[in-house]
């Protein structure tokens, strides 16, 4: 008959986390949950319990079949827990991993293949020359006057800048 143990001891004991105090914080901030009852991370488990473990974007599902409080090596861990993960979440997991990268924002982290592609031939464009400009002596004032503006300024609405008293302010 197995004796109960503390919850964040055991994640950690059958490697479900890295370490210890990783496996508290996933209590702490509720991903691990006892029979469908959010677990603290001294709440107790026995053989029999159903653990639920969050790990975004999946729920994990355990069945414990022993308790221990000691670590150990992965061929060991069937003996403990028993996967009763539903095959809808490894569903998700699996779009999730097919998406790839479908979500990152653009300019964030490496770029992907098809940018660094358009980045090289972008760099390797070649390189077109200005087309020289005229002759400028031979532009006559006469033609400079008639050239029409591209911008006329319109008259401002209000009094003028000059008619504001600014010491009444």
């Amino acid at each position: 008959m197995s004796r109960p143990v503390r919850i964040d001891s055991f994640l950690w004991a059958v490697r479900l986390f890295k370490t210890r105090s990783i496996a508290q914080d996933a209590c702490r901030k509720g991903r691990v949950a006892i029979n469908d009852v959010t677990a603290k991370p001294a709440k107790m488990v026995m053989a029999g319990d159903v653990i639920s473990v969050r790990k975004p974007p999946v729920t994990l599902s355990f069945k414990v079949l022993q308790t221990t409080a000691n670590r150990m090596g992965a061929k060991l861990v069937p003996e403990y827990i028993l996967n009763v993960t539903p095959p809808e979440q490894y569903e998700i997991l699996e779009l999730k991993r097919m998406s790839g990268y479908v979500d990152r924002a653009q300019g964030l982290g490496r770029p992907t293949k098809r940018e660094r592609r358009d980045l090289e031939q972008f760099l390797q464009a070649p390189v077109v020359e200005p087309e020289p400009l005229e002759d400028w002596s031979e532009v006559s004032q006469a033609d400079w006057s008639e050239a029409p503006l591209e911008y006329e300024p319109e008259e401002p609405d209000g009094p003028s800048p000059d008619l504001l008293d600014w010491d009444n302010w």
